[in-house]
C-alpha cells in the first residue's frame, strides 16, 4: 500500500462517518498477511482465526491512538505479535506447562491439523524452526516465508539490519543442521 493511500485510509478510520467502511477495507487489505504472520507463531488455524479477530478488534478500538510513527502495517503487526504471545502464554499458564512444552504440543498437533497441508519435509521444517530461539525464529519466518526485506524487518522489530542478517544466518544454519540430523 502506498503511503498516500495509507494516510487517506487512516484519516477515514479516524472519522466516525467513514470508520466502518474504512475498517472493512483495512481488513480486506491486511487480513491474509496478518493471518500468516500469526499462523507461523501459533501453528493452529483455529487459534490463528481467534487471535486475528482479537487483533482487528484491538486495531478498531485503538486506531485513534495510532501516532503515525511507523507504517500502519508495522503497528498492526506488533499488535498481532503481542496478541499471539499473550495467547500462548495464557494457554501455557492454563495448562500449567512451560511455553517450551506448549510449543512441542502444538507441533505434535500439526500432524493431525486438517488445515496444515504438508508432507513430511514441511513438518520437519516446522519442527526445525520451532527449535530456534525466539528472535531467530521470528526473523527466519519473516525472511523465509514472508520474504520480507531486512529494512522492513528492521522497522518492525526495531533492530538493526546487521543484527537481523546475523540472526537469519544463524537460524538458517541451525535449520539446515536440524534437517540433516533428522
Amino acid at each position: 500500500m502506498e503511503i498516500q493511500d495509507e494516510i487517506e485510509l487512516i484519516k477515514q478510520l479516524c472519522s466516525e462517518k467513514h470508520k466502518h467502511i474504512a475498517f472493512s477495507k483495512l481488513v480486506e487489505i491486511f487480513k491474509e498477511k496478518l493471518y500468516w504472520h500469526i499462523r507461523y507463531i501459533l501453528k493452529s488455524h483455529e487459534d490463528t482465526d481467534d487471535v486475528l479477530q482479537n487483533t482487528f478488534i484491538k486495531v478498531y478500538k485503538n486506531i485513534d491512538d495510532f501516532k503515525g510513527d511507523s507504517r500502519l502495517y508495522t503497528w498492526m503487526y506488533r499488535i498481532a505479535r503481542n496478541e499471539s504471545i499473550t495467547f500462548l502464554n495464557n494457554r501455557a499458564k492454563r495448562l500449567k506447562i512451560t511455553n517450551e512444552e506448549l510449543q512441542e504440543q502444538v507441533l505434535n498437533n500439526l500432524e493431525s491439523d486438517v488445515y496444515f497441508e504438508a508432507d513430511e519435509i514441511k513438518l520437519k521444517l516446522q519442527k526445525a524452526i520451532s527449535s530456534l530461539p525466539e528472535k531467530q525464529r521470528e526473523v527466519f519466518q519473516l525472511r523465509y516465508f514472508e520474504e520480507m526485506k531486512y529494512q522492513e524487518m528492521s522497522e518492525l522489530l526495531q533492530t538493526s539490519e546487521s543484527a537481523l542478517k546475523s540472526n537469519y544466518h544463524h537460524a538458517s544454519k541451525k535449520v539446515e543442521e536440524y534437517l540433516k540430523k533428522n
